[in-house]
């Protein structure tokens, strides 16, 4: 007893999978959709680069960043400097430096460094403090 002797109609082969394969494309379309949508809304991390990541804005974007790294390393190394000169200060005469032009005319600095451009030294006598600040 067939399909066909109930009534059923006989659907060919062909047509069975043509619908089964749209069934399936249309799924696969929609999960396809589903995560483009997840990944564009998907927020930046927060180490993102700086530079733009286009190949041709590649050497300004290094030369950039190595410029602010040297700036930012000068700046750290002379407030090093100046900061061990107004720790030794403190060891031998049992106080911090009224101003910084005493650790040079005492002999514990040769001369204060340059602070870097658009900067200033700000130095406390109260706690002995010296930092680069902006002007």
């Amino acid at each position: 007893m067939g399909l066909s002797s109930l009534g059923v109609p006989r659907v060919p082969l062909g047509s069975q999978l043509l619908r089964w394969s749209c069934l399936a494309l249309a799924a696969a379309c929609c999960f396809a959709a589903c995560k483009k949508e997840e990944s564009a809304s998907a927020s930046k991390p927060t180490n993102a680069p700086a530079s733009s990541g286009n190949p041709l804005t590649a050497v300004p974007d290094y030369l950039g960043a190595v410029s602010k790294a040297q700036k930012s390393s000068i700046r750290t190394l002379d407030t090093v400097q100046v900061s061990q000169a107004i720790q030794l200060f403190h060891e031998q005469e049992e106080r911090f430096p009224s101003d910084l032009k005493e650790l040079v005319s005492k002999g514990y600095i040769a001369s204060i460094p340059a602070a870097p451009y658009g900067m200033k030294y700000q130095y406390d006598p109260n706690s002995g403090r010296a930092q680069v600040v902006k002007q």
